[in-house]
């Protein structure tokens, strides 16, 4: 049975980060940030090469799937949503319904999961990786829930 982790960067810290995706026995990180830093200091570590360094030397494949990132748009419309709702990005608990409707229309609706599905490991699981703590405040959690419907692929969502 194939199986996908979810995972975000923020509440763990390097070291961690990595040992979490050891115990869920991930072989593959998948990005699906648009943009792949993170601000402040405490989430170096999550920057693009400083992740993909600490990956390689941990024995983590590392792809990076831009076309299932939210375009800077929806990342806006969310933004707003949360500015509205007096959160902060870091402490969201939810996406916007008008969010999750766009993304789902907009990017998920005309992605082509199946090469991800195929290409997940046999060994091991993969990991859908993003920045937010909270499965159920990404669109990673939009992604996993497509994976699960259509491809009957077994979810999972690490937390800290």
């Amino acid at each position: 049975m194939l199986r996908v982790v979810t995972i975000g960067v923020y509440g763990f810290d390097r070291d961690s980060f990595l040992r979490r995706l050891r115990r869920a026995d991930v072989r593959l990180l998948l990005d699906v940030r648009q943009r792949r830093g993170v601000r402040g200091p405490e989430y170096a570590w999550a920057n693009s090469l400083r992740l993909q360094a600490a990956l390689d030397h941990a024995g983590i494949a590392y792809e990076h799937h831009p076309e299932l990132a939210p375009t800077t748009e929806l990342r806006h419309l969310q933004y707003a949503e949360d500015d509205r709702q007096g959160v902060g990005k870091r402490s969201r608990r939810e996406l916007a319904a008008e969010y999750t409707r766009r993304y789902t229309s907009e990017i998920l609706d005309h992605a082509d999961l199946t090469p991800i599905v195929s290409a997940l490991p046999n060994c091991g699981t993969a990991a859908l990786f993003c920045v937010e703590r909270d499965p159920e405040a990404c669109h990673r959690s939009l992604i996993a829930m497509r994976l699960a419907e259509r491809h009957h692929v077994t979810i999972e969502h690490l937390r800290p």
